[in-house]
């Protein structure tokens, strides 16, 4: 069954605020694969004119997906999460998101699509820190795969 057009365009509310620790972003880096001094060396940061280690581009990923969760856990919108896979991302940066940012997301529905039986739910998350400045613009392409035929 197509998903509701009538949910594009719906906000749902911001998160609370995810605390972005240097250690979590070493991890990250790390797990990557990225060796950049930048995103676990205070000192190389700082040469660089950041204040603290900055996390790689696609670290904002983890916290935005995770708003995500409640466009795809509505019940109203009915999803069938057993049949998602992640389709792309994209992300547009104001700055970098830095050690000790406390981020919020909020999460809007830009576009649902149905193609070959598939539903395809585009969801934008808006990540502001704490003083309310946008850090990053986040887009996540969700694929509901078709049901199989019986």
């Amino acid at each position: 069954m197509a998903l509701d057009q009538s949910f594009v365009g719906r906000t749902y509310p911001p998160t609370d605020p995810y605390e972005v620790g240097r250690e979590k972003i070493r991890e990250f880096a790390e797990a990557v694969g990225d060796i950049n001094p930048v995103y676990t060396d205070p000192e190389a940061a700082k040469a660089l004119g950041h204040p603290d280690v900055i996390a790689p581009p696609t670290f904002v990923f983890s916290i935005t997906f995770r708003a995500a969760g409640q466009v795809v856990q509505d019940p109203q919108l009915g999803l069938d999460y057993s049949r998602v896979v992640h389709g792309d991302q994209k992300f547009a940066y104001v700055r970098p998101v830095r050690a000790g940012d406390r981020l919020t997301v909020t999460s809007t529905i830009e576009a649902i699509k149905s193609m070959a039986g598939n539903d395809i739910l585009d969801i934008r998350g808006e990540v502001h820190d704490e003083a309310g400045e946008h850090v990053v613009t986040a887009w996540t392409k969700l694929v509901a795969r078709a049901a199989e035929e019986a």
